[in-house]
């Protein structure tokens, strides 16, 4: 179901929602070629960051398919932005079931069978965790994901527990998330700080990654260290690129945006 259509500097984007595994999604499609025109490039996927949604991206995904040429997919995961909300905790197995249910069925219901992901903190876990299973994965890239917890993983987060409670960082998620805000947060700070939490780990399923890879992230990143990192590229199986960038935490596509933009495009055109 449209919601709308835009045509801005020859991108192309529309707003639409998916119903996959009894759960309404909300996504948009980003293409340099209006419909009709065969893309020969694979799709873009972009996963977002724990409290994240499509608006949180801002600009940056259709700069990168604009400077690649390739389509893109951005959605809102189950329970964000405008997609159907849940009121449950997540499983603690919850990034699994989203790389391996509604990953792979909305790209189904999209017609994608050609991707590139492109994740950010969690969306880079669930980007590592559905290359190990799927074969229409070209390629991956990750910023700041997580293969296991650290203690800088709990202290970063607790210091985010405090700034929503204390500062107007509530406010500015409730842009994005509306009425739905403080479910959204705590579901996700509960769960990563909760015990049984503490022994998630996804080291054992990184050598079935045979696409090639990019890895990056801030050397300053507030939530991981370069153990993240290392630990990816010692394991993943596939042709692998890693880079730790100067000056930079937790989210690189704004904190070094140029640089960013340069290492995916250069990433994302070797594998045409």
């Amino acid at each position: 179901m449209t919601k709308n259509l835009k045509d801005k500097k020859n991108i192309f984007t529309r707003t639409f929602h998916v119903r996959i595994s009894g759960t309404k999604l909300r996504a948009k499609s980003i293409k340099i070629q209006p419909d009709g025109i065969i893309d020969k490039f694979p799709t873009l996927v972009f996963l977002h960051e724990g409290l994240g949604c499509i608006e949180i991206w801002r600009d940056f995904p259709e700069t990168i398919c604009t400077v690649t040429g390739c389509s893109g997919l951005v959605y809102d995961r189950k329970g964000y932005g405008g997609s159907e909300n849940i009121e449950e905790s997540w499983p603690v197995d919850y990034l699994q079931k989203e790389s391996l249910v509604y990953l792979p069925e909305l790209l189904k219901e999209c017609n994608i069978d050609d991707a590139i992901l492109i994740g950010h903190s969690d969306g880079g876990t669930i980007a590592l965790i559905a290359a190990a299973h799927s074969n229409i994965i070209r390629g991956i890239i990750t910023e700041a994901a997580h293969i296991f917890i650290e203690q800088n993983t709990i202290d970063g987060i607790r210091r985010t527990v405090k700034a929503f409670e204390t500062t107007s960082l509530k406010e500015k998620f409730a842009r994005y998330h509306k009425e739905n805000t403080e479910t959204i947060f705590y579901r996700w700070a509960n769960r990563w700080l909760s015990p049984e939490f503490q022994e998630w780990n996804i080291q054992d399923i990184l050598p079935k990654i045979n696409c090639p890879a990019l890895i990056l992230q801030g050397k300053d990143d507030e939530y991981g260290t370069a153990a993240q990192v290392m630990g990816i590229a010692d394991r993943v199986s596939g042709p692998v690129e890693f880079k730790l960038i100067s000056n930079c935490g937790h989210v690189p596509h704004f904190q070094a945006k140029d640089t960013v933009i340069s290492e995916m495009t250069r990433f994302i055109k070797k594998l045409f």
